[in-house]
């Protein structure tokens, strides 16, 4: 038995020492020097010196001590790395929306809505746009598949009683030139933006021309829950535009952050999978009763498709109102 403990306890030190070995030299090849050749070479280089401690260096326990150092080091000039605000951004990303809030009343500027003639050719337009928190009625919830059916992007939408609709869309920064990575995006590679938009640019633009498959839900969110939560989520734009952050495809994703901004608001939300495999995440708001439950899901799901009423919608107006004709209705709030 003491030998079986003995062998176990070593197979878990190597697999510490072999991920983090892994993650390091990700981490610099990644965030590393910009010349591909360099940061391979600093990789490789990070990985046979800590080979070379566990081969060479007796007694083990020095030898892992020493691998550990080399590790805190690493993880150190990591965290050290800043985001910025000032780099050359993609015309999509390139304004950053600040929100101005007096009582009830909160002007947005930056705004994003862009007239789109295609994924690629648009006009831009940054609007500001002033809403009276005390017509707020409801949240929405979007949710885009564009290839795997368990990951998705998720876009909350606050609707009012004038019929404007605020909709938020957690993203990446990106750099003119720069492409979305999934793996990268465990690493400094990105700044965490949000898209603070019209409903025609956030989701039109993934129904009508990047034709991905976008379900809207309407949730069992008070309009008082949604208020602090709208709050919330402005506190952070204002933030941002002050201070960056990095986006992480773990901890600060589309979904994973509107989790944290969610817990300043209400206490209770159940810790699941489905967050991180987000693509089910509308099953999990299913059993919570979040969204309408008179309905079976699979016919609840197949009801909150958008896609048809968008394309033929267009781009017009009407375009928030078109997409929620025939929606399944929002459950009635829980008692306060």
């Amino acid at each position: 038995m003491r030998k079986f403990l003995r062998l176990f306890g070593l197979s878990i030190v190597w697999l510490v020492v072999l991920a983090s070995t892994a993650w390091g030299g990700a981490a610099l090849w990644f965030d590393g020097p910009a010349s591909r050749p360099l940061a391979a070479a600093f990789a490789a280089a990070f990985a046979l010196l800590v080979l070379a401690l566990l081969f060479k260096v007796r007694p083990l326990r020095r030898a892992y001590a020493a691998c550990l150092i080399l590790f805190a080091l690493l993880l150190g000039w990591w965290l050290g790395l800043t985001p910025s605000n000032s780099r050359d951004w993609q015309r999509d990303v390139a304004q950053l929306p600040k929100a101005e809030i007096l009582g009830d009343k909160i002007t947005i500027r930056n705004l994003r809505n862009f007239e789109y003639r295609s994924e690629t050719d648009y006009t831009a337009r940054w609007d500001t746009r002033t809403y009276d928190l005390a017509k707020l009625r409801g949240l929405d919830l979007f949710v885009v598949y564009w290839g795997s059916p368990s990951i998705a992007h998720t876009i909350l939408s606050w609707e009012f009683d004038d019929g404007q609709h605020l909709a938020v869309s957690i993203e990446t920064r990106k750099e003119a030139g720069e492409d979305y990575s999934a793996v990268a995006g465990f690493f400094r590679q990105y700044e965490l933006y949000y898209v603070v938009a019209d409903e025609r640019d956030v989701v039109g633009l993934r129904t009508n021309f990047r034709r991905e498959d976008v379900y809207l839900y309407k949730l069992r969110t008070p309009p008082a829950r949604a208020r602090a939560l709208l709050l919330d989520y402005l506190k952070s734009v204002n933030h941002l535009a002050q201070r960056p952050k990095w986006y992480n495809a773990l901890s600060h994703n589309c979904t994973t952050t509107i989790r944290l901004h969610a817990d300043d608001v209400v206490s209770g939300i159940p810790h699941d999978w489905r967050w991180l495999a987000n693509g089910y995440l509308d099953e999990l708001l299913y059993e919570m009763g979040v969204v309408n439950h008179d309905l079976p899901f699979a016919e609840l799901k197949q009801r909150s498709y958008i896609n048809p009423k968008a394309q033929a919608a267009g781009m017009d107006e009407a375009f928030s109102g078109a997409i929620r004709a025939g929606l399944p209705s929002r459950p009635p709030p829980p008692p306060m």
